[in-house]
């Protein structure tokens, strides 16, 4: 087992402290190994749904390599939501799967299945170790293993990485064999390479811009830093070049941006809609929120499409890639575009602005003209009181895209976090919770009532931290498909797409001791957030109950206003 214990070893090498265990016999030697290692932290989820969101909730935060350790057979299926949510995240997770010998694959041995590449395509690299690791080539290899794996998941673009384990008994050390960790154990670290492009390269795209009377930026899903806010809306002051933040793209706060492109955008037969089609579109981060842009941008293509990212292969989101550029920080090549070309015309730029202008405070006016309470005007209100300088974990379906109508004060300073590598409901609380495991900062993640009752196992282990608040808009039911085409006109709506359910999240905050408020008037919740957000030794529940048809009506209402308001 030495060469077990050295993985523990290696990954502390390499600036891995966090692992995240879940319980098994078989995973035994690798949860010791780990658990005794002076120098990482180790805690235990025994949902492996739930561990794995909530390792990559903590990676997200951190900006760190998060390893899952997990036992032989179906728990290594259980990583696989948020693994592959991982991958499209570029969130770096190592996975180590605790396996039985080759030889009792398919022999209806307990707990054994075909685990090698079991995650597919959604890893970056999957590895198996030596069965025996007597011989010091296996030894080599073994270690050699290990160092290539970690080197994948950091080396940018980041990602999940798989090592496959197959172990055979005795799992558990004695007194005369006892976990112990070899210091001068084989390490390979990669150095990261520079941002920089040929001057030939460079020729090129400055011929291009100069060519482009009409540039427009889109930042999709990216992680907040000051100092990159800051990078961005220089550049685009000195470029003329408008800048379309998502609220997932953490550059709202970025001064001048277009944050109201879902209402600048609604109306896509306007006559005045094509005169904002950019000529050179220039992108960057991951997905965008919004259909209304999806669809402007696919309607009418610019003429260059460059997309900035670290890799070579890039999605062709908007159907008009012309160019990837592999820069590992945006604003490192915007910077130096800046430096080698002029500033565009102002019409389009000031044609942007001039509708953003016009945009501002449309929505908050809509809501105090509203009598009748909904989700829509409780996110509103959620996101209006937030702490400064906290965080935001937004659940899918329809939060995530509220709070994207809505927006955020650019002094407020809110990190935003969302699953929206593959968009699913599952793992929104798990990843809020690492996130709040890895900050003093107070958490807040605003969930619908499906999402949160499908990952409330994110609530049962021993770690739930104090500064997590956790919002949750009870419709009793999918109230997206309500509002989206198709199935709010069909007849099997509420059986068969809602799928109404009675509960209350009361119960589940008395299982885990958290603190519990229940609302379903606004005058109840103006009188309960003066206190939500306060220092409290448990984590705390709101629950806002809401009329899904109420909500549907009222989202209907508000867009007419929009449209109306024009």
């Amino acid at each position: 087992m030495q060469s077990i214990y050295n993985i523990a070893e290696i990954c502390s090498q390499h600036g891995i402290k966090e692992v995240i265990l879940s319980p098994g016999s078989r995973c035994a030697p690798l949860t010791l190994a780990f658990a005794r290692h002076p120098k990482i932290r180790t805690r235990t989820i025994s949902d492996e749904r739930s561990a794995a969101f909530i390792a990559m909730g903590i990676a997200l935060q951190t900006q760190n390599t998060v390893i899952l350790v997990c036992t032989s057979g179906s728990a290594a299926y259980n990583y696989a939501p948020a693994v592959a949510e991982a991958f499209y995240q570029h969130i770096p997770l190592l996975i180590l799967t605790a396996d039985r010998p080759p030889e009792w694959v398919d022999q209806l041995d307990g707990q054994t299945i075909r685990q090698e590449n079991i995650y597919g395509a959604h890893v970056k690299a999957s590895f198996s170790m030596p069965v025996d690791l007597s011989h010091p080539d296996a030894k080599w290899h073994s270690e050699r293993i290990v160092s290539e794996a970690i080197n994948i998941a950091q080396v940018k673009s980041c990602g999940p990485v798989h090592i496959n384990i197959p172990l055979r008994e005795p799992f558990y050390p004695t007194d005369s064999n006892p976990v112990k960790y070899n210091k001068d154990v084989k390490v390979i670290k990669s150095v990261s390479s520079q941002n920089q492009l040929s001057e030939a390269d460079w020729k090129i795209l400055v011929h291009e811009f100069s060519q482009s009377k009409k540039p427009l930026l889109v930042a999709g899903q990216s992680i907040y830093n000051e100092n990159f806010i800051q990078q961005i809306e220089a550049v685009s002051l000195n470029l003329k070049i408008p800048v379309i933040t998502d609220i997932i793209s953490n550059l709202h706060p970025a001064k001048g941006s277009i944050k109201n492109h879902d209402l600048i955008l609604s109306d896509m037969n306007s006559s005045h809609i094509q005169e904002l089609q950019p000529e050179l579109l220039i992108s960057f981060g991951d997905s965008v929120i919004s259909k209304s842009l999806k669809v402007f941008l696919r309607k009418f293509k610019s003429k260059y499409h460059w997309h900035i990212q670290p890799g070579a292969i890039a999605p062709d989101t908007f159907q008009s890639l012309s160019r990837v550029i592999q820069f590992d920080d945006p604003s490192i090549f915007l910077n130096e575009l800046s430096k080698r070309t002029k500033s565009s015309s102002d019409n389009y730029y000031n044609g942007w602005k001039q509708r953003e202008s016009s945009c501002e405070d449309k929505t908050q006016k809509f809501f105090p003209a509203e009598n009748t309470f909904s989700e829509f005007e409780a996110i509103n209100t959620i996101i209006n009181n937030l702490p400064d300088n906290s965080i935001l974990h937004l659940a899918n379906s329809m939060p995530v895209r509220y709070a994207n109508y809505i927006g955020i004060k650019e002094e407020k300073k809110i990190q935003v976090c969302c699953n929206r590598g593959t968009s699913g409901i599952d793992g929104t609380l798990s990843t809020a919770v690492g996130a709040a495991l890895s900050t003093e900062k107070i958490v807040t993640v605003i969930t619908g009532d499906m999402a949160f009752f499908y990952d409330r196992n994110a609530l049962w282990n021993n770690y739930i931290p104090t500064n997590l608040r956790i919002v949750i808009l009870n419709n009793h039911g999918g109230g997206i498909f309500r509002i989206i085409d198709g199935p709010g006109k069909l007849p099997e709506l509420d059986e068969y797409f809602e799928t109404e359910q009675p509960l209350t999240a009361e119960n589940t905050a008395k299982d885990h001791n958290l603190e519990y408020h229940f609302c379903k008037k606004r005058k109840e919740m103006e009188e309960i957030l003066p206190f939500f957000f306060n220092i409290s030794k448990t984590s705390v529940i709101l629950e806002i109950e809401t009329d899904s048809k109420t909500n549907t009506e009222l989202f209907k209402r508000f867009k007419k206003y929009i449209q109306d308001e024009k």
